[in-house]
């Protein structure tokens, strides 16, 4: 498993500027000189600006004949020490079946989206949280009617109201469960050592097997509209009822750049590690 603070971990084109995650880990993977071309499988794909705190994924690696296969320890540093300077880190990692899969084995996924409250301007913000969290605008916050409207986002539904108008999000299915849905104080990085007065970090945690493309910012940002007065709690079950992404509030999808892939749990029996078996994965 990985700790991300990157561009996200897409796969881009050859012809495209920026480069994902995937790409830089693939190129430090062919760098270990494998016997046969090597491909990540991402258990999470996230936008351009999103963080992940540990994300997963497998890949099948092969070594040339008469080369001893990779130990899960020097699989670990080879691609550490080819990751070099990249803000980009492998965790641990262990053999799983070859039936194994980073995206479909995982049981659950969660998220951490960060809010400074407490902001006038934006540069309040202190140094080392740019582009870690989201100072909304406009005043304090009503945490006690967002908290009531995150409780009509909570079980099953058809969550069509929140997901991306993005050609390839209309063809999934958009019945998802959401498991766990909290705000809750937060500390901030290094916050014990400066003073800013009036500043409060919070974090919405969610929780699912799965979301749909944007979900979890357009869930955030109907949550912000509710504390900024914008929205009444229960104006988001009527959004929700009405099962149309068009139906979604414009301009309140919460940025990119406060939101965290926390962790990616599996079962165990899924984490097996059968002594023959070729393929790894990445393990927080």
């Amino acid at each position: 498993m990985f700790v991300l603070l990157c561009s996200g971990v897409m796969e881009t084109k050859n012809d495209q500027a920026l480069v994902g995650v995937q790409n830089y880990l693939e190129r430090a993977a062919e760098r270990l000189k494998p016997s046969a071309p090597i491909k990540f499988h991402i258990s999470s794909r996230t936008d351009a600006g999103v963080h992940a705190l540990a994300n997963a994924a497998h890949l099948d690696i092969q070594r040339p004949p008469g080369k001893a296969p990779f130990s899960s320890q020097q699989l670990v540093q080879g691609l550490n020490h080819h990751l070099r300077p990249e803000p980009i880190r492998i965790l641990s990692a262990q053999r799983v079946s070859s039936t194994f899969h980073a995206r479909f084995c995982a049981l659950s996924r969660t998220y951490i989206y960060r809010l400074l409250l407490g902001c006038a301007h934006h540069s309040q913000i202190p140094v080392f949280e740019q582009d870690l969290c989201w100072a909304p605008a406009g005043g304090p916050l009503d945490v006690a009617a967002m908290r009531e409207a995150a409780q009509f986002l909570l079980g099953t539904h058809d969550f069509s109201s929140f997901r991306s108008l993005h050609a390839e999000a209309a063809a999934q299915s958009p019945v998802r469960t959401l498991l766990q849905l909290q705000l809750q104080p937060a500390p901030g990085f290094l916050q014990q050592h400066y003073l800013h007065s009036g500043l409060e970090f919070w974090e919405v945690k969610v929780k699912s097997r799965s979301f749909l493309y944007r979900q979890v910012r357009r869930m955030v940002g109907a949550l912000v509209a509710v504390g900024q007065g914008r929205l009444a709690p229960a104006q988001l079950r009527e959004l929700l009822e009405l099962r149309d992404p068009r139906a979604f509030p414009p301009h309140a999808m919460a940025p990119a750049a406060g939101l965290f892939l926390q962790r990616v749990e599996y079962s165990p029996e899924d984490l097996a590690s059968p002594p023959a078996e070729e393929k790894l994965c990445g393990l927080s």
